[in-house]
Parts: C-alpha cells; sequence; structure tokens
C-alpha cells in the first residue's frame, strides 16, 4: 500500500531530496563496488546516479579521483542491464571533460553502436562523439556514415547531432558525410529529417550559393517535417534580409505559401518571418497578421 503524504509530512521532510546530504568522499569509496564480481547492476546504477548528482550540482572532481571511477566504471560494460548502461553513457559524457584516458571506452562503445540492440546504439553514438578527438574521429568515420542513414530513427538522429557538435572541432571530417546526410533528409521520420537539414545548413552556411541551392531543393521537393519547414523559414527569412529589395525572390514566395500550411506551428513561423522582415507594405503584412 502506497503511504499518502500530507502536508505535515511534507514540512517534516517527508518529500525531501534524498540525495541533498551526500558527501563526495564517501559517494568515491562506494565505487569501489563497481569492481566486485559478479557485478550488482541496481546497486551500481544507483551509486552512478550519486555521481551524476554531484558533478551537475557542481562538486569539484580532482583529475586523479574522476580517473580513478572511470577506469572502475569500464567494468560495468561486462553487465547486460540496460538500466545501468545508460547509466554509464551518461557517465562516460559527463566525465569525459575531467578524467584522463577516457578514450579506453571507444572500443566498448564502438561495439554498442553497431550492435544488435536499437536501444544502445543512439545513446553510444552520442557518448562516443562525446569522448573523440579529430585524430580518433577518422577510424569511426565509417561507422557515423552507416549510422547518419540508418533505418532506426532513434540511431540517425543521434547520428545527425553528434555530427552537428563535432562540426566545431572537425569541420574538415564531418563536411565529407554531406550525401549520407542528404539521404536522411528525405527520410519518412519528422525528427531525421529536422537534424539532416540543420547539419546540411551549419555544413553549408559560410556559403550563400550553397545555401540557396539547398533551399531550392527542399522548395520544389517539399518536406515532410514541421520542424525542418520552420527551419527552412528561419534560414530562408535570413537570406532575404541580407537582399535589398528582396520581396520578388522564390525565398519570399515560399515563406508566404508557409501561410497556408497544414501545420499550426509552420504558420506561426511564416507569419512571425513575414512581420519580421524590414520593409514590409501593409499589402505583404496583412496575410501573416490575419
Amino acid at each position: 500500500m502506497l503511504k499518502k503524504f500530507d502536508k505535515k509530512d511534507e514540512e517534516s521532510g517527508g518529500g525531501s531530496n534524498p540525495f541533498q546530504h551526500l558527501e563526495k568522499s564517501a559517494v568515491l569509496q562506494e565505487a569501489r563496488v563497481f569492481n566486485e564480481t559478479p557485478i550488482n547492476p541496481r546497486k551500481c546504477a544507483h551509486i552512478l546516479t550519486k555521481i551524476l548528482y554531484l558533478i551537475n550540482q557542481g562538486e569539484h572532481l580532482g583529475v586523479m579521483e574522476a580517473t580513478e571511477s572511470f577506469f572502475a566504471m569500464t567494468k560495468l560494460f561486462q553487465s547486460n542491464d540496460p538500466t545501468l548502461r545508460r547509466m554509464c553513457y551518461l557517465t562516460i559524457k559527463e566525465m569525459s571533460s575531467i578524467s584522463e584516458d577516457v578514450i579506453i571506452v571507444t572500443s566498448s562503445l564502438t561495439k554498442d553502436m553497431t550492435g544488435k540492440d536499437d536501444n544502445y546504439r543512439g545513446p553510444a553514438v552520442r557518448a562516443l562523439c562525446q569522448i573523440t578527438d579529430s585524430t580518433m574521429l577518422q577510424s569511426i568515420e565509417r561507422y557515423m556514415k552507416q549510422a547518419i542513414v540508418d533505418k532506426v530513427s532513434s540511431v540517425s538522429s543521434s547520428a545527425l547531432v553528434s555530427s552537428l557538435h563535432l562540426l566545431k572541432t572537425s569541420f574538415d571530417i564531418v563536411k565529407r558525410w554531406v550525401n549520407e546526410a542528404q539521404e536522411a533528409a528525405s527520410s519518412d521520420n519528422i525528427m531525421v529529417q529536422y537534424h539532416a537539414l540543420g547539419l546540411l545548413y551549419h555544413i553549408r552556411k559560410n556559403d550563400r550559393l550553397a545555401v540557396n541551392k539547398m533551399l531550392n531543393k527542399f522548395m520544389r521537393h517539399g518536406l515532410k517535417s514541421p520542424f525542418a519547414y520552420c527551419m527552412m523559414i528561419r534560414v530562408a527569412s535570413k537570406l532575404l534580409e541580407e537582399e535589398a529589395g528582396g520581396r520578388d525572390s522564390p525565398l519570399f514566395d515560399f515563406i508566404e505559401n508557409c501561410l497556408r500550411n497544414k501545420h499550426e506551428m509552420v504558420v506561426y513561423e511564416a507569419a512571425s518571418a513575414i512581420v519580421n522582415l524590414p520593409e514590409c507594405t501593409a499589402k505583404e503584412l496583412a496575410p501573416a497578421v490575419s
């Protein structure tokens, strides 16, 4: 039977945060459990939760402390418990910037990324891309290209968003994945299409002609994703602002056509774009306002 908390219980701390009195040294001591065999998935997942809580509360972990815990945590990949595995992915991402030698988990993550369990593949891609650098990226480039065009939408989206983050450090490598991103942009899944369009735009955003070509292509063929439409509207309105007297442009016609889209979010985005364009006439504003 579930215990009901009344107001008095709440005031006396009945609904308080169970992690608020954690001590870093005690939690790191507990982390030694990771080395035990057999692995206790429930207990280990609870300790990883405590470590993540401390990091997110701003608790400072020294390089030695973090590395020691990280090395112990890698032993947990021997367990096939799905909850524990997901906690491992989260911890890898959070500790990647504090621990040394985080690349030791590369082979475990690559194995999960290319494995048969779809629940592991997407998170493994995200964790792997978080710890990789430009020299190591080339060794997993083939897997990333395959993941971008994967039939499982969560895997494809994970690879596309991770590629977007990797542009900051490895632009020259990621731009070689344009063909795969274009294939993903024709996906039936609305989020995959949106993420693919985002990656294609950020690869080309410094080349005005390439961005125009990309917009023209999608304006001709249409899109399934309302999120992708909203992004196209934003890119089109940005280009229009840079053009002097661009009201006769096909870009303006595209935004105006979006006012008749079946998705309300696209209609609202188009109306917002038209209203915010400089020097709009009353005639141009009327359909957006209505």
